[in-house]
């Protein structure tokens, strides 16, 4: 049984989706503070919060617990400057209680779901697994903190992990049965769909002076259901080698915000303002990831490597999400 903490956010349900479809049975940890009940359509959701341990522990006394998935970050940049005392209490403290009802139990396979931030500004590119990790801001020190913890914990009591360092995660299940869901909401795509909708006035573009061909900062977008399969190979991965690991999931290719912009114009035929104003502190110019360690070692496969595509997923799912 996996148990996967944060599952119902939008990685956490699209990956416990996946798991399902594949034949793991899933219980879900969340306290529903951003996730989304309607989202766990598969599996057993326990209504619970890492801060408090003894309801955790009640969750692994009860449950048979083979591997943890964890997702339970909170991931807005902004915030995290404003007020690093959340993030640090949520995303390293929280973390830590995880792990110690883990070990009490037994329990030593743990998935992280990091993120491309612990590298900071860009040395080289594509960023690779050994690029420096200097974050710029505190949701970036706190998922260096605990990959870190990781590493200590694996030396000092065995527990083995695979941690993944996403890119740009975007897109929705193309069932359309779930997909992103934030509030507030703050990634570039569902953003520039509110503007196609006409929910928003127009969509900014932060900067447009960057040492880029069009002037505009470049990402690289991975789709959703490619970062479930990735957490699926990373679960067989700790199976068959017991063995602690590192990852970046990217789609190896990065597109402009003006090119993100476009793509949205031709999926959804739709035209909207477009402004622009001036860049925003800590914003590198190129952030694109290298997969090549989980294409060789876990046999990694993103299907979704079409910006078109990634949107028009995006796009089925927006529509009706905003219908409802």
């Amino acid at each position: 049984m996996i148990l996967i903490v944060g599952g119902a956010g939008y990685i956490g349900s699209h990956v416990n989706k996946v798991l399902n479809e594949r034949g793991y049975e899933t219980i879900i940890l969340d306290n529903l503070s951003y996730g989304h009940e309607e989202s766990v359509k598969w599996g057993t959701l326990c209504k619970c919060d890492l801060a408090n341990i003894n309801e955790v522990d009640d969750i692994f006394t009860k449950y048979d617990i083979n591997a943890v998935m964890h997702f339970s970050s909170f991931i807005d940049v902004g915030e995290s400057v404003r007020n690093p005392e959340k993030y640090y209490n949520n995303n390293v403290v929280n973390t830590m209680n995880l792990l110690n009802v883990m070990l009490k139990h037994d329990v030593k396979k743990f998935i992280f779901s990091s993120t491309c931030a612990t590298y900071g500004i860009p040395q080289k590119i594509p960023l690779t697994e050994n690029h420096p990790q200097n974050p710029i801001n505190p949701y970036g020190w706190t998922k260096l903190m605990v990959e870190r913890i990781l590493k200590d914990y694996d030396t000092a009591y065995g527990l083995k992990s695979v941690i993944l360092r996403y890119f740009n995660a975007s897109g929705a299940d193309e069932s359309g049965i779930i997909g992103e869901w934030h509030n507030p909401e703050t990634h570039l795509i569902p953003l520039i769909l509110d503007a196609a909708m006409g929910k928003r006035e127009d969509i900014k573009i932060f900067g447009t002076d960057y040492d880029t061909p069009d002037g505009t900062c470049i990402r690289d977008y991975i789709h959703v259901t490619d970062l479930a399969d990735a957490h699926i190979l990373s679960l067989e991965y700790l199976n068959k080698n017991n063995q602690s690991n590192q990852f970046n999931l990217g789609n190896g290719q990065g597109f402009s915000v003006r090119e993100v912009i476009e793509s949205v114009k031709r999926v959804t035929g739709r035209n909207f303002n477009v402004t622009q104003t001036q860049r925003r502190e800590g914003d590198p110019a190129i952030l694109i990831g290298s997969s090549k360690k989980a294409k060789d070692t876990l046999g990694w496969d993103p299907q979704y490597v079409n910006i078109d595509k990634i949107i028009e997923t995006a796009w089925n799912w927006h529509q009706k999400l905003n219908k409802e």
